[in-house]
């Protein structure tokens, strides 16, 4: 039965979905004033937002397709978001090998003229075109931190002493990675911050006008227990799911399509010491990254597939599997098989579909949709990628700033994530105060406290003076502090929210110290 007694608070939004793209709008919109909820029916970053392939890029393949202004866009958030999050976010240097045999994807614009008006290249992707790229890479967003390309002969270089013999050159050029899941939770717990109401593992089973206001109402997916809430202004950020939640609780048609894809990564023990990562081209066009990840692994990705269905399961396929394989030990001197992976991730990706080719070639960028009029609008979320979610928050709300008039403008570009309040380049001096501070603390614990948490390292541990203060310890350097304050600050229920979203830990980790940690939670 519903519980009708919530009704006297009406919200002005209303999120559905508390993924990256929810989180942001939730925090943007809070950070503006209104009265926010939102509802995700599993956990934060549950689904895509923490199966990506862990970059801030401004997507250099793009350029390819002629997407110039997304390219431009991602770009100059880069460092907009490593300035927000120097704690779960850094510079990285990516190498991209050259070779003769590199072919395009035959579907993107750039390769067809190049086929018209030079076809003696045969499908290949020539290395003056790739420096071109670069040279717009390195221009059209500008740079404060980071630097910008250069060649590398890879004879010399240590980035070549892995690589197979075929590769004599290289270029080298700048993007960020970034902790994905770590950065929803950590907009979700801003957005609190802000007065949001954060709601996890709780599912939006209908929603009805009724008047100038949405009804709708959330089944607690633990509980089974109903509750009705009223907002004056409905958020479909739902993903893989926002097609559904359109012909499901809001018995609608949707005003535009998605194209589900599926991206699968693998993670093996570390391949190499130096600390950068590569961007590969393959034979077949396509591109795959090669990443440092977590010190001791290097992660690998991402296929792009077809899916589905968005309740079909993410998960990886042999095939997936073989060509990741295969497509590094086509690169890297060492070959690689399927013992070698220590864990595989999958995400769907909800793509805009413009009805491109393949789902390679899909657009990458958003589409916002708002339906309703004056009275009890809906704004449905299509798209978009992990970089700029912070302007699709901002663009969201311009949608629906006629509805709110009084509400203030941007303000999240510059405004820190909570345990971000120190300077890009200080991340290393901040590890070394933390360690002076609680000296009892092992090295490695202290770096990931602090590439974690940030500044919010030292509120965590504040009153610890010994070992025995940190409580439980569950293996892998978790102990019960760390996962307390993930349960009271961060929304995790379970142990996988703590150990293959809020930290990676489940690398480390065996079966049976996850098992205990999750029955210890259970008991919390």
């Amino acid at each position: 039965m519903a519980d009708q007694h919530n009704k006297t608070e009406i919200h002005d939004l209303f999120v559905i979905g508390g993924g990256v793209n929810g989180c942001g709008i939730a925090r943007d919109a809070s950070g503006r004033g209104l009265n926010v909820a939102l509802a995700e029916m599993n956990d934060l970053a549950s689904a895509t937002s923490s199966a990506s392939t862990k970059l801030f890029h401004g997507g250099l393949r793009y350029l390819e397709y002629f997407e110039f202004s997304l390219v431009k866009k991602a770009l100059i958030e880069r460092e907009v978001l490593l300035e927000m999050m120097p704690h779960i976010s850094r510079p990285m240097r990516f190498v991209l090998p050259l070779n003769r045999d590199m072919r395009f994807d035959a579907t993107t614009p750039t390769s067809r003229l190049l086929g018209i008006f030079m076809p003696w290249l045969k499908g290949r992707r020539p290395n003056w075109l790739i420096r071109l790229g670069l040279v717009f890479y390195d221009t059209m967003g500008g740079r404060k931190y980071l630097p910008g390309t250069k060649g590398l002969n890879l004879a010399t270089d240590p980035a070549g002493r892995v690589l197979q013999e075929k590769f004599k050159r290289a270029y080298e050029y700048s993007d960020c990675v970034v902790d994905d899941a770590r950065l929803v939770v950590l907009n979700a717990r801003d957005a609190q911050a802000h007065g949001a109401k954060i709601m996890v593992g709780t599912k939006v089973i209908g929603a009805i006008r009724r008047g100038d206001l949405w009804e709708i109402e959330t089944k607690n997916t633990a509980t089974g227990m109903t509750q009705t809430h009223q907002a004056r202004v409905l958020v479909n950020a739902a993903g893989p799911w926002v097609e559904q939640v359109i012909n499901g609780p809001l018995q609608a048609k949707s005003p535009a399509e998605i194209r589900l894809v599926r991206g699968s990564h693998i993670v093996v023990p570390k391949l190499y010491d130096h600390g950068r990562a590569y961007f590969f081209q393959g034979d077949d066009g396509r591109l795959v990254f090669a990443i440092p990840y977590h010190d001791d692994f290097t992660l690998i990705g991402t296929t792009e597939e077809a899916h589905d269905a968005p309740d079909t399961p993410a998960s990886i396929s042999n095939s997936e599997r073989d060509y990741l394989l295969n497509f590094a030990s086509n690169n890297f001197k060492m070959q690689l098989s399927a013992k070698d992976i220590i864990w595989t991730f999958s995400g769907v990706r909800p793509l805009f579909d413009e009805g491109a080719g393949s789902a390679t070639s899909a657009t990458r960028d958003y589409k916002l949709v708002v339906e309703g009029g004056d009275s009890a609008p809906v704004l449905h979320i299509f798209g978009g990628k992990i970089t700029t979610y912070r302007v699709l928050a901002e663009a969201a709300m311009l949608k629906v700033s006629e509805f709110f008039p009084s509400m203030s403008g941007n303000w999240t570009a510059g405004a820190c994530l909570p345990g971000g309040d120190f300077p890009v380049d200080a991340i290393t001096a901040l590890e070394t105060d933390l360690g002076a501070a609680f000296p009892f603390l092992k090295a490695a614990l202290v770096t990931r406290l602090i590439r974690n948490y940030g500044t919010d390292a030292a509120r965590m541990l504040a009153g610890a003076t010994a070992p025995a203060d940190l409580g439980v310890d569950f293996g892998a350097n978790l102990y019960e502090l760390e996962v307390r304050w993930m349960m009271q600050n961060e929304f995790a229920r379970n142990a996988d929210d703590v150990v293959w979203r809020r930290s990676k830990l489940g690398l480390r980790m065996t079966n049976q110290q996850i098992l205990a940690l999750d029955e210890w939670m259970r008991k919390q």
